[in-house]
């Protein structure tokens, strides 16, 4: 028999159980985590500069402020210094020195170069222009036009004593090579004439001037030889199978300059040109009648 201080005490007991059970499945809240890391900030611009890579891309061509100004040209594809001497009527070493090009290789599309001198200076290479005469020397003797008077001597495969025609320029031009014209001026098709030979054939100086290209650096002519006659007209010799002279060399009307030949032809070939100011002339109205 449970007595009452019994009951009591198994009271007291089941409550004492129940409310340490209580206790101990109460949800704990964990105290808030304090975050000491530095804050990141983002830097500013002036911390950010660009990249070399970018301010290459977006940097000026040289020459660029000259763009479209006259005695200026813009750099196309495919463009080589010769070239560009070529089309403007001037040397290669000329245009490298005017524009201060240290490797005259290396000139990028869309650079824009100086063509003509500097100070609108007209520069004739050294060139001493002296038209021919046909008056008797005090030995008696008459010059023949066309004869060689320095330097190489044509052999006999030169072209006949011929009667220059004295331009505006005071310059008389000779036919450089004798042989059949195969092919005539177009402005389009073919910017001189074309004239058939022999391999090793005389190739000779229209017209007293001085060597500003001779190499086989420019696509389409083989070994080529351009002199330079005045500030106006420049001669071109193509696909020769020798060059007989360098550049910077004076060289004299009449002069066997080269041999003819087929290096980047078809056949063997002389392909004469004549440019006035850079732009291609027709030969046949500054060379003698055959």
């Amino acid at each position: 028999m449970i007595t009452l201080t019994h009951f009591r005490s198994l009271l007291l007991t089941a409550l004492s159980v129940a409310l340490l059970s209580a206790c101990s499945s109460s949800v704990r809240v964990p105290a808030p985590v304090e975050d000491r890391t530095p804050a990141v900030r983002p830097p500013a611009a002036s911390s950010n500069p660009i990249s070399p890579a970018v301010v290459e891309a977006v940097k000026p061509l040289p020459g660029s402020e000259n763009a479209g100004k006259p005695g200026y040209y813009t750099v196309q594809k495919g463009d080589t210094l010769t070239r560009i001497g070529l089309d403007h009527g001037q040397g290669w070493r000329d245009l490298a020195r005017w524009n201060n090009l240290a490797n005259p290789d290396l000139i990028e599309v869309g650079q824009v170069v100086r063509v003509s001198p500097p100070g609108g200076a007209v520069e004739t290479a050294g060139v001493v222009v002296r038209p021919i005469s046909s008056a008797p020397s005090s030995s008696g003797s008459a010059t023949q036009p066309g004869a060689p008077t320095t330097g190489n001597t044509a052999s006999s495969n030169a072209p006949p004593t011929q009667t220059p025609m004295a331009n505006d320029e005071g310059l008389a031009f000779i036919w450089p090579a004798n042989g059949t014209l195969i092919a005539g001026f177009d402005e389009v098709k073919n910017k001189g004439l074309d004239i058939a030979g022999k391999a090793g054939d005389a190739i000779l100086a229209a017209a007293d001037g001085q060597v500003v290209y001779a190499g086989a650096g420019l696509r389409g002519y083989g070994n080529l030889i351009i002199l330079k006659h005045n500030n106006t007209f420049l001669t071109a010799y193509a696909h020769n199978q020798a060059l007989l002279v360098k550049e910077d060399q004076k060289v004299r009307k009449g002069q066997k300059i080269a041999e003819m030949g087929k290096s980047d032809a078809d056949r063997v070939k002389l392909h004469f040109e004549v440019r006035k100011q850079g732009k291609p002339v027709d030969p046949t109205k500054l060379l003698p009648a055959r």
